[in-house]
């Protein structure tokens, strides 16, 4: 009797293990309501020059030209205003399930390409901190779509695309690999220049990343490595927001990301390959909207202990979305 219930028992238990780990790992999520589950205050302040209108609790402004003037074109210059916004214009999911799409209402697509799950030190069950992480990235052009300041004619324009997956990045989860592509990791793998990033922490906190720290991300961690390898999992949180801003940064380095900010950004984008984090905002849009300045203007690298809370949900709400602002500086002729 014994050995006749032996494997049964076995192979409930096994299937009692699997589905709990498919449960853990399921791909949750819902479609982004462009009024209500964005920050619309995070918009301003809105620039001409150095003239600045309106402006969002916490989340200062950078550094806009100095004259309202501009000139762009050539041979014969036109003349135009200098006007800042910050323009909602990115899409990103982060999730430890492949191929799960949560900004999409959860979608998950089965193209047949192999690729490693994510995880999570306690989803992992071997005691190890760290989490692992896909990430991908939307154009999402929202001002252009609803008309907001679409006659200034320097938004971005275009519908909603998928720009990248990591699932189809070999790089993105082997460190390695990405230590071949970004070999400057060296430099920074090493105590006094990630103690550095504690000085990134705190003038993030009360307002603008060091730009000049561009290997620390902040209360979040360190840039480097740029995979979705987190050694230093605190929450899901601070994780996911890190591995966004990994992304973000690769895509710089890889030249698939551009500056839009600035005197330099008047007369139209420029090649940007080390990130200037103060030029980005950071919205959660997945699982919980923060759609509040106190909670959805965050700087690159702001701590994310003020605003987290109840915003990791077991199971329905361990897939991450996030809207990302952009400071974009033009030339409106």
């Amino acid at each position: 009797m014994t050995r006749r219930f032996a494997l049964p028992a076995a192979l409930v238990l096994a299937a009692i293990s699997w589905s709990g780990a498919a449960a853990a790992q399921s791909c949750t999520g819902r479609f982004v309501n462009p009024i209500s589950d964005v920050c619309w205050e995070c918009l301003f302040p809105i620039s001409i020059g150095p003239i600045t209108i309106g402006s969002a609790t916490g989340a200062p402004d950078t550094p806009n030209p100095s004259s309202p003037i501009c000139f762009c074109g050539s041979p014969i210059p036109r003349i135009g205003l200098s006007l800042g916004v910050w323009e909602p214009a990115r899409l990103m999911d982060v999730t430890r399930t492949p191929w799960c799409f949560p900004n999409l209402g959860g979608l998950t697509v089965d193209p047949g390409l192999p690729a490693a799950r994510g995880r999570t030190g306690s989803s992992g069950g071997d005691g190890a901190a760290g989490s692992v992480w896909h990430a991908h990235y939307y154009m999402y052009p929202l001002l252009s779509w609803i008309g907001v300041l679409l006659d200034l004619g320097c938004l971005e324009g275009g519908g909603l695309d998928i720009a990248w997956v990591s699932e189809l990045d070999p790089a993105w989860l082997d460190d390695e690999l990405s230590f071949l592509l970004n070999p400057e990791a060296a430099l920074f793998a090493n105590l006094p220049a990630q103690a550095a990033c504690a000085a990134d922490c705190a003038a993030a906190s009360v307002g603008l990343p060091q730009d000049g720290l561009f290997w620390c991300a902040g209360c979040q961690g360190g840039m480097y490595p740029l995979t979705g390898n987190v050694a230093a999992h605190v929450g899901g949180v601070q994780a996911s927001l890190l591995a966004a801003q990994r992304l973000v940064y690769r895509l710089h380095r890889a030249g698939l990301a551009w500056g839009t900010s600035g005197s330099a950004a008047l007369c139209g984008r420029y090649p940007m390959p080390v990130m200037r984090k103060s030029q980005y905002r950071w919205q959660m849009t997945e699982p919980v909207p923060a759609t509040t300045p106190a909670t959805g203007c965050n700087p690159t690298g702001r701590s994310s202990v003020l605003w987290e809370s109840l915003r990791e949900l077991p199971v329905s709400g361990e897939n991450f979305g996030y809207l990302l602002f952009r400071k974009r500086t033009c030339c409106l002729l």
